[in-house]
């Protein structure tokens, strides 16, 4: 199935601006623009918070882990770059780029998923880090799960060889384009220029500058059985990309974005989109701001059966 119910979501505590990661993240903003750290911690926890609430109030079940004080990992707030849950009790475990990030895959946090889902097999790529090669996990793969399509744009978080790798271990379809932003610098994540439903896609196709790549995404999103919505490269800049589709416990399919993200979309987009699914916006303003990343980045989807 495209979309779970149970979300895995990481509670901050030194949550700031991420000098490693700024070098190839051009939606973070430098220090000077964002104020102090203790200040982008203390409104990123309001946001999570605030967020949670919401998801919560919408009928999902979310896992809340408290990060630890240390090893010190600022971007612990976006689970879903490290780790990925999947049917079978599969979990996939994946390299990162930035060396404090790496940190960030702490024993705890499978220990008390282990509590709570059936863990059966671990697949884990991290030892691409040796190699200088990274896949940062559903950011650097939008999965369609129901046709086992993984659409990648290559970036330096983002090597073709480990997504192949990927895929050959777990039966998905490579879908690899180059993505740009509008100063055409490498889009550093595949989820901030798409994301899949289980009915559409929301995709920014100005972002590919192959005409050749592009219309070969575009036919293979028809091919799926899904509804092509394109999105323009300025509602791309404000995270209109990063949406991730869930359902509830009743079963009612929900689109999850942030506040500015919504904001970005026109009348006709909103009216699209919710004649598939309720929409769930939350603010996210300083987490976006500093950490380069919104509402889909916060949420590891998890895809396993509860104890």
């Amino acid at each position: 199935m495209q979309t779970t119910s149970h979300i895995l979501m990481i509670r901050p505590v030194n949550f700031t601006f991420n000098a490693e990661t700024a070098v190839n993240n051009a939606f973070q903003k430098t220090p000077d623009a964002v104020g102090s750290d203790a200040g982008a911690q203390r409104q990123a926890l309001e946001e999570f918070d605030g967020f949670v609430t919401l998801l919560r109030d919408n009928g999902l079940d979310v896992t809340v882990i408290d990060d630890t004080p240390e090893p010190y990992t600022p971007d612990s707030i976006f689970p879903n770059n490290w780790i990925s849950f999947h049917q079978q009790g599969l979990i996939c475990l994946y390299p990162m780029f930035a060396v404090n990030r790496r940190l960030e895959r702490k024993p705890g946090v499978l220990e008390q998923l282990g509590r709570a889902f059936h863990i059966g097999q671990t697949l884990d790529f991290s030892s691409y880090e040796q190699e200088g090669l990274f896949l940062e996990g559903t950011g650097s793969m939008v999965l369609d799960r129901d046709n086992k399509i993984a659409y990648a744009c290559l970036s330096p978080r983002t090597d073709k060889g480990v997504l192949l790798d990927f895929c050959a271990k777990t039966g998905y379809t490579p879908e690899v384009f180059a993505a740009v932003d509008s100063s055409h610098r490498a889009i550093y994540h595949t989820n901030v220029m798409m994301c899949v439903a289980d009915r559409y896609v929301v995709v920014c196709p100005d972002s590919l500058p192959d005409t050749v790549e592009r219309q070969h995404l575009a036919a293979t999103i028809r091919a799926s059985g899904k509804q092509l919505i394109p999105i323009s490269l300025q509602q791309m800049d404000h995270f209109a990309g990063n949406m991730l589709q869930v359902h509830n416990r009743q079963g009612e399919r929900l689109l999850v974005m942030s506040s500015q993200a919504y904001d970005s979309l026109s009348p006709q987009q909103i009216e699209q989109l919710s004649s598939y699914n309720k929409i769930l916006q939350s603010p996210l303003t300083t987490i976006e701001t500093n950490g380069g990343g919104s509402a889909r980045c916060m949420m590891a989807e998890i895809h396993l059966e509860p104890l």
